[in-house]
């Protein structure tokens, strides 16, 4: 049976010279019950009441169903608290099938009615109306039954029916229903949003279901670029969990696969085209809680797990960022101990299903096929449960779309012929390969849709043409980078409501958990103003520095060597306390917690780098300062964020790392109006425990006179700075702010010199801009700053002390300064309370620059919640908060229901309101069923009201109760609304996972947190087109492509003995190498050579090679995918050579790999243990004593012409060569066809590589001299052959 629409809406039109509220009516089919909406307060009427009401009331529209009450904060963001009310209705659905008497619709379009009837309410809900428009949200409906719940799997609907909430996607506007005491699965519609697929296959006379239903969750929804990676609970953005079912009658069988980004703090900021950039947003010690609760909660959710990890493992290239992304993954899985029971399965997609064939999935069905075994799925044969599912399958890639969806498409492939023959539907091979097709289809829909929602267009890959994919992924980088913003917006103005960038609800996050925001208001506002009541002060030692490095690396100066970052960072506060007040060793002592540090001019300030900025500096000087401040105490970086030349750098102890959460970055372009980012300021935001802290490092306008620009950058920074979910920057606990603010002294510059020298810093400071400026209140407003007892900081010549020589003669002044503010947040502030204080506030002497380094450490407090005091306060609260509407019902005594309308007039009225005003404000009175309604501004009021009881109005006695007596009920049903209430998808089941678990993670990576933070903060944001640093080799995941032919008529090995020319012969070593040759010791590589054994698996470090033959033997065999890079020289500290496995120690040697004009050999002194590395090369040779090769090879030539060999007098010591990718055998020349000796001796120290495919050729005669590669045997009758073309 159709739907139809049952559910029309009046509403009233303004009457001229009536003044009414305006209110909406909603009448459904074959209900009894009536709803009016007046006054953002929601009341139900019966029938006859609402005809006494219908005369005044107009038909609006007619809908299939409403969504609930949307609530949006009008205002900008911490500015007013008003809401505003949208009563939302679908208008529009197509149904996508029918589930046993349920059937499914999409929304396809949405009405939202302003409460306030105001047509430019609408623009602000325009966003949202798109999104839920776009084809992506699903409700059930039945005419009969109860419709099936959409955001339930199969297996969970048998035994439960509570909604999972976190497919509940339009929960925030069923609270306003639910606080005014309305049945919700009367009145409203639950929306799933995600992906719907069902088709009929018919099975003999019966019809068969098959069904693909992908639910995204919301509890990080958002877009691509918009929202990756994990948040502070464990959720991961676009999870999404994905069921196969084929339904027959009452028999169902389901299989369940979830997807989900990789559980790490990481992002792709900038414009991403092309080759997307990949950042650890964070440190790997920010990322272990976060990376444990998600794990945590998927065992909880959905049983055993096994990870199958689709990254790209190639180090080099478009790929390079995933493999980083995939190391961190691996790591963080082998060092949470928990966990270790996961499988971690790693496939490359890219690499191994090339050209969109899906036939090499069958090496991944070998990897994972044990895991899925062990899961099962999920059967029902009528009432009867046969088969449960016990764990699922994690798949992900970057975007968890495309690569993705094949592979979960594959696993549900290979699982259907299971589900079939638990139906018993496998009788017949034409039925089997009905459903196989019918689901490969759905598949392929299916990813289409998550697609569309997440990054804005179809899937790639999916079977559809290059020119479709290339037209895809060309909307999709317009999506993602130019309006995927506004719809993040929308996605959470319609999960949050009207919290999203409520101030009141921006303090309770810091204070309360993620389910009290959308509590009622009183409830907040009681909880965040006892906040004292239930938190503690814990003491925060906070270090500030700020340095304009005028663009450049230099660490430390070239002429004074022993200064370096750690005199300003860690020394500086440190030697002048010591020598001042030895009484305050306790305190100096006490380690800084949290370093920011900011720099401005991080590159040159030119046209290039304003327009697309280079990040080498930014990670140069990420390194820098991580081997710095790791002196004496460990710090973990949490991130950065650079704007051009301003960059901030915020670092941590990793004790404290656990206690960092909602870190979040923002930066503001504030040069040439906005427009260019050679100026501006760059922001960070976190909270340590409950205390939000934010850091801002600046760079203001220059010039002497330029104090009005300053001023504007400083309050467009303050203005413009909006962190996630609407936070601003005034609404932080701290704010510390550092930076080149480029304020002046109004003095001469001799007249400041001398005062410098005298040390009057006073006299300067009351000429000073800054301090000007403060003082009137322009600018820093709240700010406080230390003492400044120091020289100015500018501007000073390079590698000197003398202040500014130059032409300009720039007045000395104290450009760099750190300022900091607490906010209040009562006028009167407690007792005790503090704003903090300065521990020390000066500079260092580091002289690369113009500047000098500033340094602030300040003491602070920060506050911890105590759980327990916190929920014996907010229980106290719900008691005194009242009815979540604030409405009461008066009820008259003594007059009967024909009298009432003459007794309730304006008088009688007037008289009401000013005897209930004695309670309370009132919002407003209502005539209804008989009885009057009246809400209270304040809820509490309802509850004094109802103590009154009875109160006496024109000489009628009336008498006083709540509206709703259960409200204590009403409430925990919307707090309850508000949390998660995920229920198990099955109960505990021991499968034995660990040994399948052991085997997959003995594979990844073997690094340490210190290692992959070198890896990930300083490499994974590199731009492919800068060379790769020699100390991180290339990786090899196969062999490269054919190396292209070389000019024609090279020889194979070098060519004979050229002759000289007869005026003026050139020794042959000495002629130009051929165009394009690489230098043999850099990259050449020999011919390749047929392993005669497999080396050991593992070597001790310094082993001794025995020969060329050992050392041009071919690696172990490696699993596919993974790639093993040593470091040239052991190293300590590892790089990418360890990212992946490795099954000998990191310090091993490598295998040497010879090439043409440099083979290499080693030999060990048996009782030194040490080894010895000897060359040879076509230019380098050793000869037995007393043989002078130039004398012998003289007599080779017709002329007779003594040669010399060049390079016989340099070192024979070559550095040892990587091993690299083998190239394909060079082309013979003309003269190949010749006896070249291409051996030695057995006891020779060096060996020549033969000619692929061929013998070595026989040694030479016994004392007989060796002859120089590529000539010739000595003749004295023989011309040397002419020399090639090339």
């Amino acid at each position: 049976m159709a739907m139809g629409r049952p559910l029309r809406v009046y509403h009233n039109l303004p009457q001229v010279g009536v003044h009414a509220a305006y209110s909406l009516v909603m009448e459904q089919k074959n209900r009894d019950e009536i709803l009016l909406v007046e006054n953002y307060a929601i009341v139900a009427l019966g029938v006859r009441e609402f005809e006494a009401l219908k005369k005044d009331y107009v038909k609006h529209t007619d809908a299939f169903g409403s969504l609930g009450i949307l609530r949006v904060s009008d205002g900008s963001p911490g500015i007013g608290e008003h809401v505003l009310y949208f009563l939302v209705l679908v208008t529009g659905c197509v149904s996508a099938g029918k589930i046993g008497t349920s059937e499914i619709y999409r929304v396809t379009n949405v009405v939202m009615i302003s409460m306030r009837n105001l047509p430019q309410d609408e623009e602000k809900v325009t966003e949202i109306k798109k999104l839920l428009c776009c084809g992506a949200f699903y409700f059930a409906w039945s005419h009969h039954d109860t419709p099936i719940d959409l955001t339930l799997s199969t297996q969970k609907a048998v035994k439960f029916a509570k909604t999972d909430n976190r497919f509940f996607w339009n929960r925030m506007c069923h609270i306003p229903f639910i606080r005014h005491g309305i049945n919700c699965q009367d009145w409203l519609l639950k929306v799933m949003c995600g992906s719907v697929e069902i088709r009929t296959v018919y099975v003999g006379s019966r019809q068969a279901k098959a069904v693909v239903i992908s639910r995204l969750s919301s509890e990080r929804a958002g877009t691509r670029f918009q929202v990756r990676g994990v948040d502070d609970q464990g959720h991961v953005a676009n999870f999404a969990e994905t069921e196969q079912m084929i339904v027959v009658g009452e028999d169902i069988s389901s299989f369940l696969q979830i997807r989900g980004s990789v559980p790490l703090f990481w992002d792709q900021p900038g414009i991403n085209v092309g080759s997307h950039k990949i950042r650890m947003s964070r440190g790997p010690e920010l990322s272990t809680t976060a990376f444990d609760l998600h794990l945590t909660t998927l065992k909880q959710n959905y049983g055993h797990q096994a990870i199958v990890n689709l990254l790209g493992s190639s180090l080099v290239g478009s790929k390079e960022g995933e493999a980083t992304l995939s190391t961190a993954f691996q790591t963080h899985q082998k060092l949470c101990e928990q966990h270790l029971d996961v499988p971690h399965i790693l496939f490359d997609y890219h690499a191994e299903v090339k050209g969109g064939s899906i036939k090499n999935l069958s090496r991944l069905h070998e990897k994972v096929q044990q895991c899925v075994n062990k899961f099962g799925f999920f059967t029902k044969v009528g009432p009867n449960v046969s088969r449960e599912q016990y764990g699922t399958v994690r798949t992900n890639c970057t975007d968890c779309l495309d690569r993705t969806n094949a592979v979960q498409a594959f696993l549900g492939n290979q699982i259907l012929a299971y589900q079939l023959q638990d139906l018993q539907l496998d009788d017949k091979s034409n039925i089997v390969s009905r459903f196989e097709e019918m689901f490969k289809q759905m598949w392929q829909n299916n990813g289409n849709e998550l697609s569309k929602m997440y990054a804005g267009t179809g899937a790639l890959g999916g079977g559809t043409s290059k020119i479709i994919d290339g037209a895809r992924s060309a909307a999709r980088t317009i999506q993602n980078n130019l309006l995927d913003q506004s719809k993040q917006e929308a996605i959470d103005v319609l999960l949050f409501g009207s919290s999203f960038n409520s101030d009141l609800a921006d303090r309770a996050r810091v204070l309360l958990p993620s389910h009290y925001i959308n509590a009622p208001r009183p409830v907040l506002e009681s909880l965040v103003h006892r906040y004292l009541s239930y938190s503690e002060p814990v003491p925060l030692r906070v270090g500030v520095g700020t340095y304009n490095i005028n663009g450049g690396k230099h660490f430390r100066s070239i002429v004074y060597k022993d200064v370096s970052l750690s005199d300003w960072l860690l020394d500086a506060h440190k030697t002048v306390k010591e020598s001042d007040l030895s009484e305050c060793s306790t305190d100096e002592k006490k380690p800084i917690d949290i370093y920011a540090i900011g720099f401005e001019e991080m590159v040159d300030l030119d046209a290039k780098n304003i327009m697309n900025a280079s990040s080498e500096n930014a990670k140069s000087w990420a390194s820098e300062l991580t081997k710095t401040l790791n002196r004496d105490e460990k710090f973990s970086l949490i991130t950065y964020q650079q704007l051009v030349g301003v960059c901030l750098y915020v670092f941590v102890r990793p004790e404290l790392a656990p206690h960092i959460q909602d870190v979040a970055v923002d930066c503001v372009k504030t040069g040439m109006g906005g427009a260019t980012g050679n100026k501006g300021a760059v922001a960070i935001r976190l909270r340590y425990h409950s205390t939000s802290i934010c850091f801002v490092c600046s760079h203001f306008a220059a010039g002497q006179g330029n104090i009005t620009d300053r001023n504007n950058d400083f309050n467009e920074a303050v203005k413009r700075i909006i962190f996630p979910k609407g936070r601003t920057l005034m609404s932080h606990d701290y704010v510390f702010w550092c930076g080149d603010f480029n304020y002046r002294i109004n003095m001469a510059r001799e007249d400041v010199k001398a005062l410098v020298a005298n040390e009057d810093w006073e006299t300067l400071l009351s000429a000073d801009q800054l301090k000007i400026e403060h003082g009137e209140g322009n600018v820093f407003q709240g700010f406080i700053e230390g003492p400044v007892n120091f020289p100015p900081t500018y501007k000073y010549d390079l590698f000197s002390d003398d202040y500014d020589t130059s032409e300009k003669c720039r007045v000395p002044a104290w450009t760099d300064r750190i300022l900091w503010r607490r906010r209040q947040l009562s006028r009167v502030p407690p007792e005790g309370w503090s704003a903090g204080q300065c521990h020390w506030y000066g500079r260092a002497n580091l002289k690369q620059s113009d500047h000098r380094p500033v340094l602030a450490i300040l003491d602070v407090e920060a506050l911890k919640v105590n759980v327990e005091k916190r929920e014996a306060i907010f229980e106290d609260a719900l008691k005194d908060v009242g009815p979540p509407d604030g409405s009461v019902l008066l009820q008259f005594e003594n007059v009967v229901s024909f009298d009432l309308q003459n007794v309730i007039d304006d008088h009688f009225m007037d008289e009401l309101h000013e005897e209930l005003g004695k309670v309370g404000p009132i919002r407003f009175t209502k005539y209804i069923n008989e009885m009057i309604w009246v809400a209270f501004m304040n809820h509490s009021h309802a509850l004094d009201a109802e103590k009154v009881h009875q109160i006496s109005v024109c000489g009628h006695e009336i008498t006083i109760r709540l509206k709703h007596p259960n409200w204590r009920e009403l409430l925990e049903q919307e707090l309850e609304l508000c949390s998660s209430n995920t229920i198990p998808l099955c109960g505990t089941k021991e499968l034995n996972m660990r040994k399948e678990s052991a085997r997959m993670l003995s594979q990844l990576s073997q690094l340490s947190f210190e290692e992959l933070e070198d890896i990930t903060m300083t490499v994974s944001n590199q731009d492919p087109s800068v060379e790769t640093p020699a100390t991180v080799p290339p990786a090899r995941p196969r062999p490269p492509p054919p190396r292209p032919a070389p000019p024609p008529g090279r020889p194979a090995q070098p060519p004979s003995r050229p002759s000289a020319p007869p005026a003026r012969p050139a020794p042959p070593p000495e002629r130009p190498k051929p165009p394009g040759r690489p230098e043999a010791p850099k990259s050449a590589s020999a011919s390749p050579q047929p392993p005669r054994k497999p080396p050991p698996p593992m070597m001790p470090p310094k082993q001794a090679v025995e020969d060329q033959d050992t050392r041009m033997e071919e690696p172990l065999a490696r699993p596919p995918n993974f790639v093993r890079e040593i470091s040239q020289t052991p190293s300590e500290k590892a790089g990418f050579s360890d990212i992946f496995t490795v099954t000998s120690p990191v310090t091993a040697d490598l295998p040497i790999s010879s090439s043409t004009g440099s083979i290499v050999a080693l030999t060990m002194d048996p009782s030194s243990g040490t080894t010895t590395k000897s060359s040879s090369s076509t230019t380098s040779l050793e000869y037995p004593e007393g043989y002078d090769p130039v004398i012998e090879s003289g007599k080779a030539w017709s002329n007779g012409q003594e040669q010399t060999i060049p390079g016989q007098d340099k070192p024979t010591d070559l550095p040892v060569v990587r091993q690299l990718p083998k190239l394909p055998p060079r082309q013979s020349s003309s003269e190949s066809g010749k006896s070249t000796p291409s051996g030695s001796t057995p006891g020779s120290p060096f060996k020549l590589a033969p000619k692929k495919g061929g013998a070595p050729p026989p040694a030479p005669p016994p004392r007989v001299p060796p002859t120089l590669p590529g000539r010739p045997p000595a003749s004295a009758g023989r011309a040397p052959p002419p020399i090639p073309k090339r």
